[in-house]
């Protein structure tokens, strides 16, 4: 999903502006009544982006199917995604405000909104809605703001990394699926120097990396790697502290490793400028054999493969799920934020609590087992039908319609799990894969390392953080290329911390201790 621009353009005098409109009709931060009535609503309205070129109709099949499930209209504001960061601004400096807003990141401008009173805290409200009491505290605690819950988290897949390799490959060498870090480095020795594809030629290497566009914890190839070497995800407790996971041992000796993959030539050469967009040409072509990434991408090569050989098409993909580090005792797995923003609510449009459990009372419908397939799926029988428990796709449904059901799945929560239907796939072979994926997803959430600073918003970050960031991505990748050596690399994280580092962490604990 694309994210909104920072709602940065929101300035002091509206977040004041909010707050004091918030606080004026009795929507204080009181603690939360469990038995206070609840405002019995006959209308709500939700602001939310669509992707799709055409916004949904008024009056829509799917906009009907949700009213009769929830029991009240919906007064839709449709919002095209490229421009819906500038729409959130313009509407919180407005006096007319919808009920529920969708909030796409945590932005600055939506933390001082938030902190400020613009929207509600939810924290203690949304353990008497069952639908919106999540399975999932750790994403809900990393969609929060320094420990509060200002909106209720949209759910994504919390794991999807894996090692995707030439099962061809394996097969033509004998080979078995990495299941360590030292398996990975193994085969991808083998990729490179075997003659894995039997052509005579040296013209094959192992790891394809490209050129990342986020900085260090952002679920990049060398992030993972990180990570399963048990160095955290992002940032890590540490004797008791949070720190960035680039100051540990574990780090470092993660980072010598990825050095060694590109020493001995089983990493594109290119990899600090392969462009992205190109990810999957030598895996497809047959000049690399492992990409780590997430499960989806398995899914989009088997495609490709199926289109290019449809035949043959099954013998080219094979998954692994995360790898076991060094240790090989437990297993580090790095999951991903777990949300795609938030469904807040803001105060000057909720004036009091009873207002408040009516809204929430509607959203507790709205994540219903009965909403949840509308919402994921579409309208039974008109969309999709259920087989073996699965959603098979209607054929020749107009796009108008599939675009009014990819919007509405803005809504979607699921914040106790999905709420509709898998789809089935197209063949056997598709089929077990995607079963195969589940499986793994949920055997390796078990063992989830999640950020423990994610909830956490450091002043000085915010402020410096653009600068901060790029300190030690920059000289992970010279050390990479061989440009600095690890003495090098320990200097960058020296200066990260002088020129602002180690007043985030000082921040960040001191939220946390707060939070405790």
């Amino acid at each position: 999903m694309k994210h909104s621009k920072p709602l940065v353009g929101v300035g002091i005098a509206v977040v004041a502006a909010l707050a004091l409109t918030g606080c004026s009709g009795g929507g204080g931060e009181a603690a939360a009544d469990k038995d206070a009535a609840a405002t019995k609503l006959k209308t709500l309205s939700v602001m939310a982006p669509f992707l799709s070129t055409n916004a949904p109709e008024d009056g829509s099949d799917i906009e009907t199917a949700l009213e009769d499930v929830i029991g009240v209209d919906l007064d839709m504001t449709w919002v095209p995604n490229a421009s819906y960061g500038d729409k959130v601004n313009i509407t919180l400096a407005g006096d007319d405000l919808p009920q529920v807003m969708v909030i796409q990141g945590k932005d600055p401008g939506f933390v001082r909104n938030a902190e400020a009173g613009a929207f509600w805290d939810l924290t203690d409200y949304l353990k008497d809605y069952p639908n919106l009491k999540t399975t999932f505290p750790e994403v809900q605690k990393a969609s929060s703001v320094n420990g509060k819950v200002y909106g209720v988290f949209r759910a994504r897949d919390v794991m999807r990394e894996t090692a995707i390799i030439r099962k061809d490959w394996l097969e033509n060498l004998g080979l078995d699926m990495p299941k360590t870090t030292e398996d990975l480095a193994k085969v991808a020795k083998a990729f490179t120097e075997d003659d894995p594809d039997g052509n005579g030629v040296d013209d094959t290497y192992g790891l394809i990396v490209p050129k990342w566009p986020g900085t260090i914890g952002t679920n990049s190839p060398w992030d993972a790697i990180e990570t399963w070497y048990g160095a955290g995800n992002k940032w890590t407790e540490q004797d008791g502290e949070l720190v960035p996971n680039f100051t540990t041992d574990e780090w470092l000796d993660a980072v010598e490793f990825e050095r060694s993959l590109v020493e001995d030539g089983v990493v594109n050469a290119d990899f600090a400028t392969f462009d992205s967009a190109k990810w999957n040409e030598p895996f497809l072509t047959g000049k690399g054999g492992i990409i780590l990434d997430v499960h989806s991408r398995a899914q989009q090569l088997i495609g490709l493969f199926k289109q290019s050989d449809p035949e043959g098409f099954d013998k080219y993909v094979d998954i692994s799920g995360n790898l076991l580090g060094p240790d090989s005792d437990e297993l580090h797995a790095l999951p991903t934020a777990g949300y795609s923003g938030f469904l807040a609510i803001p105060k000057s449009s909720v004036r009091t609590e009873a207002d408040l459990r009516g809204v929430l009372e509607v959203l507790n419908k709205l994540n219903s087992e009965e909403a949840g397939p509308i919402i994921n799926n579409g309208i039974e029988g008109v969309h999709y039908t259920v087989e073996d428990d699965l959603a098979v796709a209607v054929p020749d449904v107009p796009q108008v319609e599939k675009d009014t059901v990819g919007a509405f799945a803005q809504l979607g929560m699921n914040v106790t799990g999905f709420q509709g239907y898998n789809p089935k796939q197209a063949s056997d072979y598709e089929q077990q894969m995607y079963d195969k994926r589940k499986e793994i997803e949920a055997s390796d959430l078990e063992h989830a390392q999640y950020d423990p600073a994610a909830p956490y918003v450091s002043d000085t970050y915010v402020s410096k953080g653009a600068q901060l960031d790029t300190i030690v991505s920059d000289a992970r990748i010279q050390f990479l290329a061989g440009q600095i050596d690890l003495d090098g690399l320990k200097a960058a994280v020296k200066l990260w911390r002088s020129s602002g580092g180690d007043d985030v962490i000082d921040e960040i604990n001191e939220l946390a201790d707060a939070d405790k």
